[in-house]
């Protein structure tokens, strides 16, 4: 992952926001070390950020597709109301292995339940509206992802998509790879989509929040 702000900046946020713990320190520690695309980790900042999220508009049901090791679920199920509940999908069963024992030694086990397989065919699963909504899996289903939760929204829910920056590729014209393609359908399909208010916002790699109007 390309930086979209310079590194000293990124780094002087990170160290004036208030710590993640030894846990999600372990947690990102390990990720780093021993799975593949460790860039894929949401890190201090984003997780704090979402934490907020969770606490500010109060949520108690939440979805989130792309667990990858567990970082961001168990960021927001810290500021989780009592009652609430997080399902997170994922592919990958060497991701949601690290996922299951930090979310386990975090004591967040009755709150956070990981669902296997294609994330189209979870939220097929889930019964139910939900409160916030965090797409962070296969760029190439973003709208189709976008497409399925935006109806399952409950009336002040939210979604949070990440990475809609995708490294500042967004701007580079001769970037046609599939990821980079992707993503600017996405943004293109949500700036134009008159059923929602978003705003595009440089947190990390890129952050979209999105309600309807």
């Amino acid at each position: 992952m390309t930086d979209i702000v310079p590194a000293e900046i990124d780094s002087y946020a990170e160290s004036h926001t208030t710590p993640p713990g030894d846990l999600l320190s372990s947690l990102a520690e390990e990720t780093k070390a021993t799975l593949s695309a460790p860039q894929m980790l949401t890190g201090a900042v984003e997780g704090r950020f979402l934490q907020f999220l969770v606490y500010a508009t109060g949520a108690r049901r939440i979805l989130e597709l792309g667990t990858f090791s567990g970082y961001s679920s168990i960021s927001m199920a810290a500021a989780l109301p009592e009652g609430g509940r997080i399902d997170t999908c994922e592919v990958e069963e060497t991701h949601a292995t690290v996922a299951r024992r930090y979310i386990e030694e975090a004591g967040y086990s009755d709150r956070i339940h990981i669902h296997m397989g294609p994330a189209i065919e979870s939220i097929e699963s889930l019964d139910g509206e939900f409160d916030f909504v965090f797409i962070d899996a296969d760029k190439q289903n973003y709208v189709n992802y976008y497409e399925a939760v935006l109806p399952r929204l409950s009336a002040r829910g939210l979604i949070a998509a990440d990475n809609t920056l995708w490294s500042g590729r967004v701007l580079d014209a001769s970037d046609e790879s599939e990821g980079t393609e992707a993503i600017r359908a996405f943004n293109e399909h949500v700036l134009a989509d008159e059923r929602v208010v978003s705003v595009m916002l440089t947190v990390r790699d890129g952050v979209t929040l999105i309600r309807r109007t």
